[in-house]
């Protein structure tokens, strides 16, 4: 028995007339596949969420209720269920058709009749199921139907069987539609069922399911509900609409509810003929146009967001590609390209476009800020034209438009609103001093802000604006720190340079700088008040008003330290000896300086300080002694110093008055960077030091004169020296001690040379006392401390004053040979005292000299005339003319009738030329004359001396230039003529002169060797 399928949409007979159709003309079999390629592979290739979602609403509308959709996606089948209205055979034939849509009302979303081809993207198996019935399209069935009824029949025109070749038998999916039994799932009205094509379809569809969020429920407000089902996640989307506009939706996952709350503004009208003059016919017979713009505000901060799963683009009313750069979303009727995805510019989207501008301002007249700052319209380099022609229309209305508010509340316009820098405190203390103003919350640097050019009022423009405002101190006072807040917020507070200020005598001067704030210990305690400074002239902040700000802005607070630094009191300092009455002025600092305890090391312009004399004159302070200086009695009486008023001494106390450079012992002057060369004085700020550029000198010849001068980083030196009178050194030398002067001698002076060396040199108080100090008519380089080294005992004389060492050292006293020989006239000192015949200077002492000696450059040394030497056993003076330095020591019997420098031979050469002297090998022949006969060298000598020549040539008489000698070595040749002085020859030979002694014992007695050997295993 045969069952016949029901067929309630009459698809048999729809079938019918496309097959007789097809088969009449394979030109309309090729239309038909075109078309339906182009939609599903074009212009819906990605859309068929939401054609089948715009679907479902308008379904929902012919109901006349809200509805219900379910995308569930699994595996390879694909459902989108929903409520409303059930399929109809109209509805059937306008998805088969591709070219007419049953959707005829004015409301329906869906209007031409293709968007259904969406789904041959992505399927070749597509049932739609219905409670009153259901269809299925099959590509592969379609196929065969195909080639049943007209290529197998003959009934089709023979070119088509060729276009179906063509396409491999490929037919259009949807064009034939066939009956199916398939039911909606249970609470829903229609069902559209894909079987998906294959991987690539799915990974697509779960992309499209994945972007489906809260713009789809704007668009289509007759879907309450949408629910996304997949394999990994559930997701769901509930729209609330209220009768203000306010749209609540409610997104639920696996992560909790979110509610987003959106205020809309709706515009509707309708178009006239000419406005749609250009639209297809079935557009044309659809008057009515309806828009809304829907804007969501951020809960916690109040701007304009759009949520991540809205596109920004425009919804007509579904998603088009047109991009509109505004964080809000616009839906609207707008007529639309035929693949659907771009805005058809027109006269109707003209005039949709000026009713989109219109309801948008009403947008920015509902939000408050920042919400109205982020819907601003930015400029735009590049974009979508309908973007542009947008952003233009609300560009011309926004000047106007009055949707700003002040901080009273009052709307006005951008072109009269102004914004002050600054904030809501500084806006409080202004009190209507700025009128129309936004705000102070306001962002600046918003770019909605930004973009619409607002009159501002700059922080300078403020304290211009604030010229001549008559307000208490406290006002003031307010107003500084307000603006201190807006600073600790970025702004740029030097822009208030102009800042009127009340100072302490009534006046509102203009600007900070200068002025001072009375902050100091003395201020406060009472010891310091402002009419005790009047005399210097000063700007004082009235003491209401200070605020830390004005520091900010150049004010000094006004501690001690602050108001004696003061230009104005320098001012009053430097012309102190002109002013009318200098004993005011003079109180005035003083009191200043006890209080801060700034001393002229700190500010050098101290020093100029008129003060009372003891004759009643006036003269700067570093000018003046202090009465019970012991320098009055140490300077001669030509110094050019007077005393102090014996008054001022008594009503200060010394360590202020010193402080000012009134002087009580030495002062020491300290400079940064002195430069050693033609800039010395420039270097020393003119300061005069006695001899410091003969120090200088001293300095770069030790350095070997570089082509660059040398550098001082850190100069530091005693002044007035020269003013000590000759019998008043040993009471000046006890001041110098001290710890203050005492650095500026014994630490020595660190110079950075050219060549980038460092090198450490005698200051130049040392090297000014080492020449300049006399203690007993002699300078201290010529004494030498009572624990001198032994060899500068005879030579130089003893320390008449009790110092220190080291400070003795650095005076240039003599203690150590070796510091002796450094210094740089030392070598030259010695020679000169070894040349005196009235030093005396132990033999043993005189070798030790001669040793150290060798090792001093000669270029450091002039040749002395006279040099003490050795001559007949005692150490005498003697001319150097006619004195030699022993370099062999068997010349020494030939040399007995001339005077010798004896010191050990390895230093001879070094020493003669250090000296200036003949080497005894250079003035002696020293030729043998006596015939010698070979022996050999005895044996036992290896014992102490290792290698020795294998012979010798014994003399009966060695004769040596017609002399007796004991020995002689001459060319590689040993000549003695006596056991010891072949002991000395083998010695001397082998480079072993010590072991002579010891050597001479065992020739003399061979026996001895055992003895002799164990004797020198105990050295």
């Amino acid at each position: 028995m045969t069952h016949t399928m029901a067929d309630p949409f009459g698809v048999a007979d729809l079938r019918a007339r496309i097959l007789d159709s097809w088969a009449a003309s394979p030109a309309r079999f090729r239309e038909d596949a075109n078309a339906e390629d182009d939609y599903a592979l074009g212009g819906y290739r990605n859309r068929v969420v939401v054609e089948l979602a715009q679907n479902a609403a308008d379904a929902a509308q012919r109901a006349g209720r809200r509805g219900r959709l379910v995308l569930r996606l699994r595996g390879r089948e694909f459902t989108a269920a929903n409520t409303g209205a059930p399929l109809t055979a109209e509805g059937v034939e306008s998805l088969s058709t591709l070219r007419a849509s049953a959707k005829r009302d004015a409301a329906a979303v869906g209007r031409f009749g293709v968007g259904f081809t969406a789904v041959a993207s992505l399927s070749d198996d597509v049932v739609f199921a219905s409670r009153d019935g259901a269809v299925r399209w099959n590509r592969d069935r379609a196929a065969a139907l195909v080639h049943d009824e007209l290529i197998a029949t003959g009934r089709a025109h023979p070119k088509l069987a060729e276009e179906l070749a063509r396409r491999d038998n490929r037919v259009p999916l949807l064009r034939l539609p066939f009956a199916d039994r398939t039911r909606p799932p249970d609470g829903f009205d229609s069902a559209v069922i894909l079987q998906l094509r294959d991987a690539d379809a799915g990974a697509r569809l779960a992309l499209q399911l994945a972007e489906t969020g809260q713009a789809l429920l704007l668009a289509l407000p007759w879907l309450a509900e949408i629910t996304i089902d997949t394999d990994s996640h559930v997701r769901s989307l509930r729209s609330t609409w209220e009768p203000d506009g306010t749209v609540t939706i409610r997104s639920s996952d696996a992560s909790g509810d979110h509610v987003t709350r959106w205020s809309t503004v709706t515009r509707s009208g309708q178009f006239t003929e000419a406005d749609l003059a250009d639209r297809p016919v079935e557009e044309r017979e659809r008057r009515d146009w309806s828009l809304t713009w829907a804007v969501a505000l951020d809960p916690a901060s109040g701007a304009a967001v759009l949520p991540p799963d809205v596109p920004r683009v425009v919804h007509a009313p579904t998603p088009s590609d047109d991009e509109l750069h505004v964080p809000a979303l616009l839906i609207g009727t707008f007529p639309l390209s035929p693949d659907r995805r771009r805005i058809a510019f027109g006269p109707a989207t003209d005039v949709l476009l000026d009713a989109a501008a219109d309801a948008y301002t009403e947008l920015l007249r509902r939000v408050a800020a920042p919400a109205t700052w982020d819907l601003i319209p930015l400029e735009r380099l590049s974009g979508d034209e309908f973007d542009a022609r947008f952003r233009a229309r609300v560009a011309a209305l926004l000047p106007d438009l009055p949707f700003l508010q002040t901080v009273t509340g009052v709307s006005l316009s951008p072109r009269d609103a102004v914004l002050v820098e600054g904030g809501d405190t500084l806006l409080d203390v202004l009190d209507g001093l700025v009128p129309n103003a936004l705000p102070g919350d306001t962002d600046l640097h918003h770019p909605g802000v930004r973009a619409l050019q607002l009159r501002r009022v700059s922080l300078a423009d403020l304290a211009d604006l604030l010229t001549g405002v008559d307000r208490e101190p406290a006002w003031w006072a307010r107003l500084y720190a307000a603006l201190r807040a807006v600073g600790q917020r970025g702004a740029a507070l030097d822009n208030l340079g102009a800042l009127p200020v009340p100072l302490w005598d009534g006046r509102l001067v203009r600007g900070p700088r200068g002025l001072l704030l009375p902050t100091g210990e003395a201020f406060t305690s009472g010891i310091l008040d402002a009419t005790a400074l009047e005399p210097l002239g000063l700007r004082i902040v009235h003491p209401e008003a200070a605020d830390p700000l004005l520091v900010r802005l150049g004010a000094v607070e006004a501690n001690e330290r602050a108001i004696l630094t003061d230009p104005m009191t320098r001012a009053a300092v430097e012309n102190s000896l002109d002013a009318n009455d200098p004993d005011l002025i003079a109180r005035a600092v003083l009191e200043l300086v006890a209080a801060s305890g700034v001393t002229v090391a700190d500010e050098p312009w101290l020093a100029e300080l008129a003060l009372r004399d003891a004759d009643g004159d006036y003269a700067p302070a570093a000018e003046l002694l202090h009465p019970d200086s012991p320098l009055v009695d140490i300077f001669t009486d030509d110094a050019p110093f007077g005393v102090l008023a014996a008054d001022l001494a008594e009503a200060y106390d010394t360590e202020t008055l010193e402080s000012v450079g009134v002087m009580r012992l030495f002062t020491v002057h300290r400079a940064h960077d002195v430069t050693l060369g033609a800039g010395l004085e420039d270097s020393l700020d003119d300061l005069p030091l006695d001899g410091v550029d003969e120090w200088a000198a001293a300095v770069s010849a030790l350095l070997g004169d570089p082509e660059l001068p040398p550098v001082v980083p850190e100069f530091v030196g005693v002044r007035d020296l020269e003013f000590v009178r000759e019998d008043r050194w040993p009471q000046a030398l006890e001041l110098l001690s001290a710890p203050g002067p005492r650095a500026a001698i014994v630490e020595p002076t660190r110079v950075f040379t050219g060549d980038g060396r460092v090198v450490d040199v005698p200051s130049y108080t040392a090297w000014w006392l080492r020449t300049g100090a006399l203690l007993g008519d002699r300078t201290p380089s010529e004494l030498r401390t009572a624990d001198a080294d032994p060899a500068l005992t005879g030579l130089y004389d003893e320390l008449p004053v009790d110092v220190d060492p080291e400070f003795a050292r650095a005076l240039g006293v003599r203690s150590r040979l070796d510091d002796l020989l450094a210094d740089p006239d030392g070598p030259d000192d010695l020679l000169e005292r070894l040349g005196d015949p009235d030093r005396h200077i132990s033999r043993a002492e005189l070798r030790r000299l001669w040793a150290a000696l060798a090792d001093v450059p000669p270029d450091r040394v002039t040749p002395p005339d006279r040099v003490r030497a050795v001559h007949g056993g005692s150490v005498v003076v003697a001319d150097a003319e006619e004195t030699v330095v022993v370099d062999a020591p068997d010349l020494l019997p030939l040399l007995a009738d001339r005077p010798v420098i004896l010191a050990p031979v390895d230093r001879a050469v070094d020493l003669a030329d250090v000296l200036d002297l003949d080497l005894a090998s250079e003035v002696v022949a020293g030729r043998v004359t006596s015939t010698g006969e070979a022996r050999p060298v005895p044996e036992e000598v290896r014992a102490f001396l290792g290698t020795v020549p294998l012979t010798y040539l014994h003399h009966g008489e060695l004769l040596v230039d017609g002399a007796a000698v004991e020995w002689r070595c001459t060319s590689g040749q040993l000549h003695a003529a006596t056991s010891d002085g072949l002991a000395r020859a083998l010695c001397w030979a082998t480079g072993q002169w010590p072991r002579r002694h010891l050597v001479a014992a065992l020739l003399r007695d061979p026996q001895s060797l055992p003895l002799l050997h164990a004797e020198a295993d105990l050295e």
